[in-house]
Protein backbone atom coordinates (compact mmCIF):
# COMPACT_ATOMS: atom_id res chain seq x y z
CA UNK A 1 0.00 0.00 0.00
CA UNK A 2 1.54 3.62 -1.08
CA UNK A 3 0.97 5.63 2.72
CA UNK A 4 1.57 8.82 1.07
CA UNK A 5 -2.23 10.42 1.50
CA UNK A 6 -3.66 7.98 3.52
CA UNK A 7 -5.06 8.57 6.76
CA UNK A 8 -3.60 6.46 9.72
CA UNK A 9 -4.47 6.20 13.18
CA UNK A 10 -1.36 5.12 15.98
CA UNK A 11 -2.79 4.34 19.22
CA UNK A 12 -0.31 5.03 21.85
CA UNK A 13 1.17 7.17 19.93
CA UNK A 14 2.41 10.14 21.65
CA UNK A 15 5.60 8.24 23.15
CA UNK A 16 7.88 5.17 22.59
CA UNK A 17 7.04 2.96 19.65
CA UNK A 18 4.00 4.72 18.68
CA UNK A 19 5.42 7.77 18.31
CA UNK A 20 8.56 6.80 15.92
CA UNK A 21 5.76 5.16 14.18
CA UNK A 22 4.05 8.78 13.92
CA UNK A 23 7.15 10.07 13.03
CA UNK A 24 7.61 7.56 9.98
CA UNK A 25 4.32 7.73 8.35
CA UNK A 26 3.61 11.46 8.78
CA UNK A 27 7.49 11.93 7.28
CA UNK A 28 6.20 9.20 4.13
CA UNK A 29 2.88 11.23 3.52
CA UNK A 30 0.25 10.25 5.57
CA UNK A 31 -2.49 12.27 7.44
CA UNK A 32 -1.89 10.88 10.90
CA UNK A 33 -3.68 10.77 13.90
CA UNK A 34 -1.78 10.61 17.83
CA UNK A 35 -4.50 8.38 19.37
CA UNK A 36 -3.50 8.51 23.07
CA UNK A 37 -4.64 9.12 26.87
CA UNK A 38 -6.09 12.43 27.70
CA UNK A 39 -2.48 13.50 30.27
CA UNK A 40 -0.21 12.57 27.10
CA UNK A 41 2.20 14.70 25.70
CA UNK A 42 -0.39 14.05 22.37
CA UNK A 43 -1.28 17.44 21.75
CA UNK A 44 2.34 18.87 22.31
CA UNK A 45 3.76 16.39 19.59
CA UNK A 46 0.96 17.15 16.59
CA UNK A 47 1.75 20.72 17.09
CA UNK A 48 5.56 19.89 16.72
CA UNK A 49 5.49 17.99 13.63
CA UNK A 50 2.75 19.56 12.32
CA UNK A 51 1.44 19.23 8.17
CA UNK A 52 -1.38 16.76 8.92
CA UNK A 53 -0.54 15.62 12.22
CA UNK A 54 -3.37 15.53 14.51
CA UNK A 55 -3.76 14.09 17.88
CA UNK A 56 -7.26 13.08 19.33
CA UNK A 57 -7.17 11.86 23.50
CA UNK A 58 -8.78 8.11 23.36
CA UNK A 59 -8.59 4.99 25.61
CA UNK A 60 -8.77 2.15 22.97
CA UNK A 61 -11.13 -0.22 25.18
CA UNK A 62 -14.03 2.68 24.90
CA UNK A 63 -15.82 1.72 21.45
CA UNK A 64 -17.53 5.49 21.57
CA UNK A 65 -14.27 7.27 21.69
CA UNK A 66 -12.06 4.70 19.46
CA UNK A 67 -15.29 5.78 17.09
CA UNK A 68 -14.63 9.19 17.32
CA UNK A 69 -10.77 9.13 16.48
CA UNK A 70 -12.04 7.43 12.93
CA UNK A 71 -14.25 9.84 12.00
CA UNK A 72 -11.54 12.56 12.55
CA UNK A 73 -9.24 10.05 10.50
CA UNK A 74 -11.58 9.97 7.75
CA UNK A 75 -12.25 14.04 7.44
CA UNK A 76 -8.43 13.61 6.07
CA UNK A 77 -8.80 11.09 3.62
CA UNK A 78 -10.15 7.41 4.04
CA UNK A 79 -8.37 5.31 6.91
CA UNK A 80 -6.61 2.76 5.39
CA UNK A 81 -3.95 2.27 7.76
CA UNK A 82 -3.58 1.35 11.52
CA UNK A 83 -0.73 0.82 13.99
CA UNK A 84 -2.14 -0.08 17.35
CA UNK A 85 0.78 0.23 19.96
CA UNK A 86 -1.04 1.34 22.95
CA UNK A 87 -0.47 -1.11 26.08
CA UNK A 88 0.59 -1.39 29.87
CA UNK A 89 2.28 -3.75 32.10
CA UNK A 90 3.32 -4.09 35.51
CA UNK A 91 4.28 -7.20 37.70
CA UNK A 92 1.94 -9.81 38.38
CA UNK A 93 2.40 -13.37 40.15
CA UNK A 94 0.02 -15.98 39.94
CA UNK A 95 1.21 -16.52 44.28
CA UNK A 96 2.94 -13.37 45.39
CA UNK A 97 5.68 -13.46 47.84
CA UNK A 98 3.54 -13.46 51.15
CA UNK A 99 2.01 -16.45 49.71
CA UNK A 100 -1.58 -14.81 48.28
CA UNK A 101 -3.12 -15.46 45.50
CA UNK A 102 -1.87 -13.31 43.07
CA UNK A 103 -3.86 -9.96 41.87
CA UNK A 104 -6.97 -10.91 39.77
CA UNK A 105 -8.38 -7.22 39.18
CA UNK A 106 -4.58 -6.08 38.09
CA UNK A 107 -4.64 -9.05 35.48
CA UNK A 108 -7.70 -8.40 34.43
CA UNK A 109 -7.04 -4.61 33.69
CA UNK A 110 -3.53 -5.68 31.72
CA UNK A 111 -5.68 -8.32 29.67
CA UNK A 112 -8.26 -5.73 29.45
CA UNK A 113 -5.78 -3.34 27.81
CA UNK A 114 -3.56 -5.31 25.99
CA UNK A 115 -6.14 -7.79 24.30
CA UNK A 116 -9.61 -6.46 24.44
CA UNK A 117 -8.48 -2.88 23.52
CA UNK A 118 -6.34 -4.89 20.66
CA UNK A 119 -9.64 -6.65 19.60
CA UNK A 120 -11.55 -3.21 19.78
CA UNK A 121 -9.39 -0.78 17.95
CA UNK A 122 -8.94 -3.60 15.09
CA UNK A 123 -13.16 -4.89 14.74
CA UNK A 124 -14.13 -0.97 14.59
CA UNK A 125 -11.16 0.42 12.07
CA UNK A 126 -11.66 -2.52 10.23
CA UNK A 127 -15.16 -1.71 9.68
CA UNK A 128 -14.22 1.59 8.32
CA UNK A 129 -11.74 0.36 6.23
CA UNK A 130 -14.36 -2.40 4.68
CA UNK A 131 -16.16 0.83 3.26
CA UNK A 132 -12.81 2.08 1.67
CA UNK A 133 -12.68 1.47 -2.12
CA UNK A 134 -10.03 -0.85 -3.20
CA UNK A 135 -6.60 0.53 -4.06
CA UNK A 136 -4.63 -2.12 -5.98
CA UNK A 137 -6.60 -4.50 -4.30
CA UNK A 138 -6.29 -3.21 -0.94
CA UNK A 139 -8.75 -1.78 1.43
CA UNK A 140 -6.48 -0.84 4.86
CA UNK A 141 -3.71 -2.48 7.21
CA UNK A 142 -3.95 -3.21 10.55
CA UNK A 143 -0.44 -3.79 12.50
CA UNK A 144 -0.86 -4.76 16.31
CA UNK A 145 1.18 -5.25 18.80
CA UNK A 146 2.56 -8.44 21.15
CA UNK A 147 5.78 -8.29 22.86
CA UNK A 148 8.85 -11.58 23.13
CA UNK A 149 7.06 -12.36 26.25
CA UNK A 150 4.17 -13.73 24.43
CA UNK A 151 6.29 -17.07 24.22
CA UNK A 152 9.21 -16.62 27.07
CA UNK A 153 7.45 -14.59 29.68
CA UNK A 154 9.66 -14.13 32.48
CA UNK A 155 8.59 -13.95 35.74
CA UNK A 156 6.05 -11.29 37.10
CA UNK A 157 5.11 -10.92 33.71
CA UNK A 158 2.22 -13.32 33.81
CA UNK A 159 -0.51 -10.66 32.85
CA UNK A 160 1.06 -9.16 29.71
CA UNK A 161 2.47 -12.41 28.50
CA UNK A 162 -1.20 -13.61 28.54
CA UNK A 163 -2.31 -10.43 26.71
CA UNK A 164 0.54 -10.39 24.40
CA UNK A 165 -0.03 -14.45 23.72
CA UNK A 166 -3.40 -13.33 22.63
CA UNK A 167 -2.49 -10.71 20.54
CA UNK A 168 -0.29 -13.56 18.61
CA UNK A 169 -2.85 -16.02 18.59
CA UNK A 170 -5.16 -13.54 17.20
CA UNK A 171 -3.28 -12.20 14.24
CA UNK A 172 -3.37 -15.09 11.78
CA UNK A 173 -7.12 -15.22 12.51
CA UNK A 174 -7.90 -11.88 12.17
CA UNK A 175 -6.06 -11.81 9.27
CA UNK A 176 -8.19 -15.13 7.44
CA UNK A 177 -11.76 -13.42 8.57
CA UNK A 178 -10.82 -10.10 6.61
CA UNK A 179 -8.99 -11.53 3.76
CA UNK A 180 -12.46 -11.31 2.03
CA UNK A 181 -12.43 -7.83 2.67
CA UNK A 182 -9.01 -7.15 1.66
CA UNK A 183 -7.74 -5.99 4.82
CA UNK A 184 -4.01 -6.93 5.47
CA UNK A 185 -3.32 -7.95 9.74
CA UNK A 186 -0.20 -8.12 11.29
CA UNK A 187 1.68 -7.88 14.21
CA UNK A 188 5.09 -6.62 15.43
CA UNK A 189 6.41 -8.38 18.79
CA UNK A 190 9.02 -6.17 20.09
CA UNK A 191 11.47 -7.38 22.66
CA UNK A 192 14.14 -4.79 24.57
CA UNK A 193 13.38 -1.11 22.95
CA UNK A 194 14.42 1.79 23.80
CA UNK A 195 11.11 3.37 25.33
CA UNK A 196 10.37 5.77 27.85
CA UNK A 197 9.75 2.73 30.58
CA UNK A 198 13.42 1.30 30.14
CA UNK A 199 14.52 5.08 30.16
CA UNK A 200 13.84 5.13 34.24
CA UNK A 201 16.39 2.45 34.88
CA UNK A 202 19.97 2.95 36.24
CA UNK A 203 22.87 3.05 33.38
CA UNK A 204 24.18 -0.55 34.47
CA UNK A 205 20.77 -2.25 34.08
CA UNK A 206 20.11 -0.86 31.08
CA UNK A 207 23.99 -1.81 30.27
CA UNK A 208 23.16 -5.45 31.04
CA UNK A 209 19.82 -6.11 29.75
CA UNK A 210 21.70 -4.69 26.28
CA UNK A 211 24.21 -6.93 26.82
CA UNK A 212 21.68 -10.26 26.85
CA UNK A 213 20.94 -8.86 22.97
CA UNK A 214 22.92 -11.58 21.03
CA UNK A 215 23.41 -9.13 18.26
CA UNK A 216 23.08 -6.31 17.71
CA UNK A 217 24.38 -5.82 21.41
CA UNK A 218 21.91 -2.85 22.51
CA UNK A 219 18.23 -1.53 22.68
CA UNK A 220 15.82 -1.77 19.64
CA UNK A 221 14.59 1.64 18.72
CA UNK A 222 11.21 3.60 18.20
CA UNK A 223 12.01 4.33 14.79
CA UNK A 224 13.02 0.39 13.99
CA UNK A 225 9.60 -0.33 14.98
CA UNK A 226 8.90 2.03 13.04
CA UNK A 227 10.15 1.43 10.65
CA UNK A 228 8.58 -2.62 10.35
CA UNK A 229 5.49 -0.91 10.60
CA UNK A 230 6.16 1.25 7.46
CA UNK A 231 7.51 -1.80 5.63
CA UNK A 232 4.33 -4.29 6.52
CA UNK A 233 2.10 -1.71 5.41
CA UNK A 234 4.13 -0.93 2.28
CA UNK A 235 4.18 -4.54 1.43
CA UNK A 236 0.90 -6.18 0.25
CA UNK A 237 2.50 -9.77 0.32
CA UNK A 238 2.92 -9.82 4.45
CA UNK A 239 -0.17 -10.78 6.25
CA UNK A 240 -1.41 -13.06 8.79
CA UNK A 241 2.46 -12.47 10.19
CA UNK A 242 4.24 -12.02 13.70
CA UNK A 243 7.54 -10.47 12.97
CA UNK A 244 9.99 -10.54 15.89
CA UNK A 245 11.69 -7.58 16.27
CA UNK A 246 14.21 -8.41 18.84
CA UNK A 247 18.27 -8.77 18.04
CA UNK A 248 17.56 -12.31 18.14
CA UNK A 249 16.95 -12.40 21.65
CA UNK A 250 15.56 -15.17 23.79
CA UNK A 251 14.11 -14.42 27.05
CA UNK A 252 15.95 -15.84 30.26
CA UNK A 253 13.13 -16.85 33.46
CA UNK A 254 13.93 -13.13 35.17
Amino acid sequence: MRIEGVSAIVTGGASGLGLGTVKRLAKAGAHVVILDLPGSKGAEIADELGGGVRFVPADVTEPDQIQAVIEVAQQAAPLRAVVHCAGIGFPIRVVDKAGEPGDLNAFEMVVRVNLIGSYNVLRLTAAAMAGNEPVDGERGVVVLTASVAAWEGQIGQIAYTASKGGVVGMTICAARDLAGRNIRVNTIAPGLMDTPLFALLRDDIRDSLAASVPNPRRFGTPDEYGQTAQFIIENGYVNGETIRLDGGIRMAPR
